[in-house]
């Protein structure tokens, strides 16, 4: 018998946007993402409709699409009363938003069928400077990593079409041991595990971006 949890979480929103000036500076982004309505196709590089203007570090085949749980936001808004209005679905960028999948319950690796697309989670999301002025607050980045509300994105495994009222289904759970708050912790955390970076430097479902990441660390923490 298969030991794999029986987890089929419903989608509150599939959301997409186009590029628009962020913040004070005008820095083109596409952070601000709106639920839509109807279907959308699900491709190896993203969502139909979609736009990132960074292209170097959003997008692409290894973050396609972003998930973040809803329930982060009820969090945010309880931490940060001022800036209430811009907690909602869509805020922090991303395509998948959910309630009852968390960073402790997802793992890396985890292979999920959405409507007619079968999904990937290749890596956690690291925050970037857009946050700071998405919430024109300096120390959003620094919230976002210390809390481990990052979110994470996926690889398209099959490409679909998936839209709103679309449940996400697990087909395959090949790492139960990399749950994506523990990858955080080895990848970025203050304490230098050099076995659990070495298994990440040579894990091929992480992403290559973070299996270099992990090869720079181990490096980094010197010998034994």
């Amino acid at each position: 018998m298969s030991d794999l949890p029986e987890l089929c979480i419903p989608l509150l929103a599939l959301n997409a946007g186009r590029v628009r000036p962020l913040g004070r500076e005008g820095l083109p982004s596409g952070i601000d993402k709106r639920p839509v309505e109807g279907a959308l196709r699900i491709g190896l590089t993203g969502l139909a409709g979609d736009e990132q203007a960074d292209r170097q570090h959003h997008g692409g085949p290894d973050k396609a699409l972003h998930h973040y749980p809803a329930e982060h936001y009820d969090r945010w808004r309880a931490e940060l009363p001022d800036r209430a209005a811009l907690f909602h679905i869509g805020g922090f960028g991303e395509n998948l938003s959910t309630r009852g999948l968390t960073e402790e319950s997802a793992c890396l690796g985890d292979v999920w069928r959405l409507g007619g697309a079968v999904l990937q989670i290749s890596q956690g999301r690291q925050p970037c400077r857009r946050l700071d002025l998405r919430f024109d607050r300096p120390d959003m980045v620094a919230r976002v990593r210390e809390s481990g509300r990052s979110g994470w994105y996926y690889r398209v495994v099959e490409e679909g079409a998936a839209g709103p009222g679309d449940v996400l289904v697990l087909l395959e759970r090949p790492h139960p041991e990399w749950p994506l708050d523990r990858l955080a912790r080895v990848l970025f955390g203050a304490q230098r595990d050099r076995a659990a970076l070495g298994i990440l430097a040579g894990l091929p479902r992480l992403s290559a971006g973070w299996r270099e990441r992990a090869a720079r660390r181990l490096i980094e923490s010197g010998p034994d």
